[in-house]
Order: C-alpha cells, then sequence, then structure tokens
C-alpha cells in the first residue's frame, strides 16, 4: 500500500533527502577486513597445533606456498613434516577458507543500506489546444533496513565469528588426518620388510622340507605343514602391500600431492615415550577449550540475536520514505512536491509463524548444543582411554614380549648349535621373533593414532550440523 502526501513545502522533501544521504554515509565505513577474517584462524593453529597455515589467494603466494612444499618433500619426511606439507597444500583446506570470505561479504552487506528505489509514471492524453500530462517521481530510501542494521550485523559479526572457529577445526582435521596418514604409511611400509622375512623363512622351510621328502628324510604331513605356512605367508605378504600402498596413497591425498612417490618416508615409527602422564581435568578442559562447541555457543547467540530482530520486524518489515514530485496538467506546468511512504500491513500474516519458527530454531540450537557438551566429555574420555591402553599394549609389547621372543630365539639358537634342535625348530623360532616385532609396530602404530585422536577430541570435531544455521530475519532488504 501506498500513501502519497502532496505539499508545496520544498523544505520539508529537503529534510527527507539529507536524512536519507545521512544514513548512507552512517554505513559507508562497512568495509572488508585486509585478512579476510583469517588472522584468527593463524593464531589458533600456532597455539593449538605449532604449526604455521596459509591461505594463498594470489598467483605469487601459491607460487611461494609451493616452492615451500617442494622443499619439505625432498627431505626423508617426518611427522611434523606430513603435517606442515597438509597444511600448506591440501587443496580441501583452502577451499574451506573462502567459507571466511562468503561470511565476511555477507558481514559487510548487512552492515550497508539497499540501493534507492526510483519510481516514475508518465501519463498523457490528447485534449483541445495541447496536451494533458500527469508525471509522478519518487525516490526513496529503505528506513527500516537502517532501523534493523545493528541487529543484523549483530547476527553476521556471530556467524563470521562462528565460521572462523570452524575454519580453525578443519585445520585441525586435516592435520589430525596428515599425522593418521603418515603413521599408518610408515607402520605398514616397516609390516612389509618384517613379513618378507617371515616369507623368506617361510619358503626356505618349505623348501627343506621338499627336499628332505623327497630322500625319505620327512613325513608328507610335515612337508605339507610347512608348505601351508609358506602359503599363508605369501598371501599375508601379498595383503600387507596392499595396505602399504593404500596407506602411501591415503597420506598422498591427506598432503595435496598427485603422486604417491612424491615424498619418502622414515623407515621406523618414532619410538614409544617413556611415559605418559595423566589428565585428571580432561573433561572439564574439553569443555571449555573445544573449538565446535565454541562455535555452537556463538550460533546460538546468533539465533538469540535474531529472534529479536524477528519479533521486532514480526508487523511491518518494509517501509520506505523519500521524496516525491508531480505535474498534472500540460507539460510546462509547476510539479507539486512532497514525500511518498510505503509500508507492509499486516492484514493477513502477522508474523507470527516466522517468529514461531525463529523460536524453535533457537530452541532446536540450544538442544544440539547440550547434545555436542555431552558427546564432547564422552568422546574425550573414550580418546585419553584408548591413547592409555595403546600405550600400555606397546609398551608391553616393547618391554615384555619382544625381549622375551628374543631371549627364546638366542636360547633355541644355542640348542640348534648343541645340535639339541633340528632346523626347522629353530625356523619356527624365527618366524615367531618376526611376528612379535610385526605386532609391536602395529601397537605403535596404534599409540601415535590414538594420541592423534586424543588431541581431535581436545580441540574438537568439525561434524558440526549445519541444518541449525541462524535464520535472518526478513530486514525489508531485497536479498531478506
Amino acid at each position: 500500500m501506498a500513501i502519497r502526501a502532496e505539499t508545496q513545502d520544498r523544505s520539508r522533501s529537503r529534510r527527507l533527502v539529507v536524512l536519507a544521504w545521512s544514513a548512507v554515509a552512517l554505513t559507508g565505513c562497512a568495509t572488508f577486513s585486509d585478512d579476510g577474517g583469517f588472522r584468527s584462524v593463524e593464531q589458533t593453529t600456532r597455539e593449538r597445533l605449532k604449526k604455521e597455515v596459509v591461505w594463498p589467494r594470489t598467483d605469487e603466494e601459491r607460487s611461494a606456498l609451493q616452492q615451500r612444499v617442494n622443499e619439505l618433500l625432498a627431505r626423508t619426511l617426518a611427522a611434523d613434516d606430513a603435517v606442515q606439507i597438509a597444511l600448506f597444500n591440501n587443496r580441501g583446506l583452502r577451499a574451506a577458507f573462502f567459507d571466511l570470505g562468503i561470511s565476511e561479504a555477507e558481514l559487510v552487506q548487512a552492515g550497508r543500506l539497499p540501493n534507492p528505489h526510483f519510481s516514475m509514471l508518465r501519463a498523457s492524453k490528447a485534449e483541445e489546444g495541447g496536451r494533458e500530462y500527469k508525471i509522478e517521481q519518487a525516490l526513496t530510501f529503505n528506513i527500516f533496513a537502517l532501523i534493523t542494521m545493528p541487529l543484523a550485523v549483530q547476527v553476521e559479526q556471530r556467524r563470521f565469528e562462528q565460521t572462523q572457529r570452524l575454519a580453525a577445526i578443519e585445520v585441525v582435521r586435516v592435520a589430525t588426518e596428515a599425522r593418521e596418514a603418515y603413521y599408518s604409511a610408515v607402520a605398514a611400509e616397516e609390516s612389509v620388510r618384517f613379513l618378507r622375512k617371515v616369507n623368506t623363512a617361510a619358503e626356505a622351510g618349505a623348501e627343506l622340507a621338499r627336499r628332505m621328502a623327497k630322500v625319505g628324510n620327512f613325513s608328507k604331513l610335515r612337508q605339507m605343514r610347512e608348505q601351508a605356512f609358506y602359503a599363508d605367508a605369501a598371501l599375508n605378504l601379498a595383503r600387507a602391500e596392499q595396505a602399504a600402498v593404500s596407506s602411501r596413497e591415503r597420506l598422498a591425498r591427506a598432503l595435496g600431492v598427485s603422486n604417491r612417490d612424491a615424498f619418502k618416508l622414515a623407515e621406523r615409527l618414532p619410538d614409544l615415550p617413556s611415559s605418559v602422564g595423566e589428565q585428571p581435568g580432561i573433561e572439564q578442559a574439553a569443555l571449555d577449550q573445544r573449538l565446535d562447541l565454541q562455535a555452537l555457543r556463538a550460533e546460538t547467540e546468533a539465533l538469540a540475536r535474531n529472534l529479536g530482530l524477528t519479533k521486532a520486524t514480526r508487523f511491518v518489515n518494509v517501509l520506505e520514505l523519500g521524496p516525491a514530485r508531480v505535474l498534472e496538467g500540460p507539460r510546462d506546468s509547476p510539479y507539486k512536491r512532497g514525500y511518498e511512504i510505503s509500508f507492509e500491513l499486516p492484514i493477513f500474516d502477522w508474523g507470527g509463524a516466522k517468529v514461531a519458527k525463529a523460536e524453535a530454531i533457537y530452541m532446536q540450537a540450544i538442544e544440539r548444543t547440550g547434545e555436542a557438551a555431552v558427546n564432547a566429555r564422552s568422546e574425550v574420555r573414550e580418546a585419553y582411554r584408548g591413547y592409555r591402553t595403546n600405550y600400555d599394549i606397546a609398551r608391553h609389547y616393547r618391554d615384555e614380549i619382544v625381549p622375551l621372543t628374543k631371549r627364546i630365539s638366542d636360547e633355541n639358537l644355542l640348542r640348534y648349535n648343541g645340535m639339541l634342535i633340528g632346523v626347522f625348530d629353530l625356523l619356527a623360532d624365527a618366524r615367531s621373533q618376526i611376528s612379535s616385532v610385526n605386532a609391536y609396530i602395529e601397537a605403535l602404530r596404534d599409540f601415535w593414532i590414538a594420541e592423534g585422536d586424543l588431541q581431535m577430541a581436545m580441540i574438537g570435531k568439525p561434524s558440526l550440523n549445519t541444518s541449525t544455521r541462524a535464520v535472518a530475519a526478513s530486514t525489508g532488504r531485497p536479498d531478506h
């Protein structure tokens, strides 16, 4: 509905124009930041991971970053090197950083008035001795958008802060995946080397058994047992080699390199720490510092602000005001000057459904935040338990099983030299010792992966439910 008031008072129209342009001047400071909000992600990465992260946005920056990646790939990779390469080179992580640009654009847009509207009506008809005209011109500004702008900016600011936290979580996720892929790849290749020794021993045993059976010094049953063990060892080796290829490919994806042979891995996993410390306040620490919980809290606060905005705009969400002039009569007649106001009449829709939707979204976010807090406590307990258990298992292999099998092997070698046992007993003992070492490698790998899982549980998980994203209330803008 439009209400048009016509008057000859030009000063009132001038005041309206001054008011509109003053509003434009007040909102002219909404600009983009120099870093796109990335500085907080860099700081979080340094504090939580002790690593560097870069968001290259120009060809020069990408070229310089690629040079640093090539320098790291040129040397034998350690776990920290793999993590750093992933943070520099993972294309999915770079894509996630552009969420910052999207969110900042929405924040800047919220701090700017929509463009003014110009409308014009021109009609004429022929009359005796001339032509009659009716010309209406109006320039209107969305005053309602200016009124609701502070709340809209606050909502978008909290969304932007949430996006920054989610970007930091994505950094941690990529770093954790790269670290786990590194340990898996190193352990897989180390296992292949040991299983090749098992296969070689099994092959030697099978060949010796075949020759002895051929001359009648070995039973068919014992020969078939040695042959079966060799066949099983060959199968295990093939599986281990495939696992090593898969692990290396997974690491290549995490590092963002196209060739799995573009990097060289260490020959063995890092040694097991001498001890691991107790963490009695681990649950509360997780609740205080997890980035996903901080993002959910920021989202809930944004929804609360948005609920207030929705309630404020439930009846009227468009209010446009501006100067107008009207000409009626001959073309050289003077214009009648005044102003035009247009707004929406709440006749059919009183905004109840809009408010109910906003309230439901807000309460949904509260419940999901509570669920995330409960899950966070459980996840960190589970991760810490896995960390301690895998440490105890690896330490048991290192301090008990591997030394014991070695002592048994040394003892059997003495017995073999004294001709108290045969060569097949010695081969079986060597296979057992190699298998126990391989089991220790797997236990050591599981410990380092469990350490990464614990770190991820303390920092946060990226699997936030995006359905709770704050829905902006109508602010009278064309894009809302």
